[in-house]
């Protein structure tokens, strides 16, 4: 009986082994599955050289063109007006921006006037003796001098003598004297040089002014300027009274502005030539920021491409019987999202796009696009 069992488990284990060889043979047999070439759809351009215009992005803040830092030369006690000498007040030209009580030096100023009065109403006697050619002008003179006025100028002295005669008395001298007690008298008030608004106001009326304090700021908003700094490669390309377009950080707003002035030395840390952009609008502010782009120059028979589709050693992909191949170019500018090359053959076929993975030999479609029109 055991004899019978290890038979048929013999018997049932060659039949498997069969079986199995079978299937494996079979399986070994089958053909092969042939992959199908991929061929990616590329977008591609085709090259038409000509005159590419190079732009240089720059930016800065603006600032017054016209803009005075005010101090005081005099000490006092700052007297209140009618205009609050506050930021944002704006002021026409000459009209005045502080006053500083000057009570007593006022005081001073007319005794001095009042010593030369004397002084010369003192010489007019000899005047008149010993100098009756001149008498007449001096004796005009006095009758026109003001106390509540400015000093007039002396009369101008014709002789030698005559000359002699008035400085020996001392009375040039005390005319000088008085002139620059008044000049420093019209110190004590300060005015608006031109029509702006004040940005910054460091006393307040009833404070005490003391002489070299700084008090605030004046500008004219009607015209700002912008200072941008340009590598030294720029510097031959800038010119005085080139057309600037501005914007905003926001890109919202477009403004005209002009080179108006040129740096004429480079910095010597940075390599860089500054630049003075003057711009005008009734919306500008001080302080704001804005991006400029300065027209450098015309780059003839050139192209301009994406900065991804040129590699790092000058090379972009074409396309040739429908297989990518590279062509060595001429990079002659980089902006921060294109370059401008040189060397490439009208009619040669570009990429438009970078494609991932993409191989000298690559299979490629050019991506086509149709126009579907109605019959009518």
């Amino acid at each position: 009986m055991r004899n019978y069992i290890l038979s048929g488990i013999g018997i049932l284990f060659i039949g498997f082994s069969i079986f199995f060889a079978k299937k494996l043979i079979d399986e070994k047999n089958k053909p092969k599955p042939i992959k199908e070439k991929v061929v990616k759809t590329v977008l591609t351009d085709t090259v038409v050289n000509s005159t590419i215009q190079i732009v240089i992005p720059a930016n800065g803040s603006l600032i017054a063109k016209r803009r005075v830092e005010i101090y005081s030369e005099v000490e006092g006690i700052f007297k209140p007006s009618n205009i609050l000498f506050k930021p944002g007040q704006e002021y026409r030209k000459g009209q005045t921006l502080i006053r500083v009580d000057a009570s007593e030096y006022y005081s001073s100023v007319q005794s001095a006037k009042s010593n030369l009065y004397n002084d010369i109403a003192a010489i007019m006697p000899d005047l008149r003796l010993d100098f009756t050619d001149v008498f007449p002008k001096w004796e005009k003179y006095l009758s026109s001098f003001d106390l509540n006025k400015t000093t007039p100028e002396l009369p101008k002295m014709t002789s030698d003598k005559e000359n002699y005669f008035i400085t020996g008395r001392g009375i040039v001298s005390s005319y000088y004297n008085v002139k620059n007690l008044e000049q420093r008298l019209s110190k004590y008030n300060i005015h608006a040089p031109f029509s702006g608004i004040l940005t910054e106001a460091l006393v307040t009326e009833g404070s005490l002014v003391r002489g070299g304090q700084k008090l605030g700021e004046f500008i004219d908003p009607s015209v700002y300027e912008m200072e941008v700094a340009l590598s030294k490669s720029y510097a031959s390309m800038l010119k005085v009274g080139e057309t600037v377009k501005l914007t905003n950080l926001d890109k919202t707003e477009t403004y005209t502005g002009h080179v108006s002035r040129v740096n004429g030395s480079v910095d010597a840390t940075t390599q860089t030539i500054t630049a003075y952009i003057d711009v005008k609008d009734n919306t500008l502010k001080e302080g704001l920021y804005l991006e400029a782009q300065l027209d450098a120059r015309d780059e003839e028979n050139a192209i301009e491409i994406d900065r991804g589709l040129l590699s790092e050693s000058n090379e972009i992909f074409i396309v040739r019987d429908s297989l990518l191949d590279v062509m060595t170019a001429k990079p002659v500018y980089f902006s921060e999202t294109k370059v401008v090359l040189k060397e490439v053959p009208n009619g040669t076929v570009i990429l438009k796009k970078a494609v991932p993975g993409a191989y000298a030999g690559m299979l490629v479609k050019p991506f086509k696009t149709t126009d579907k029109t109605d019959d009518k």
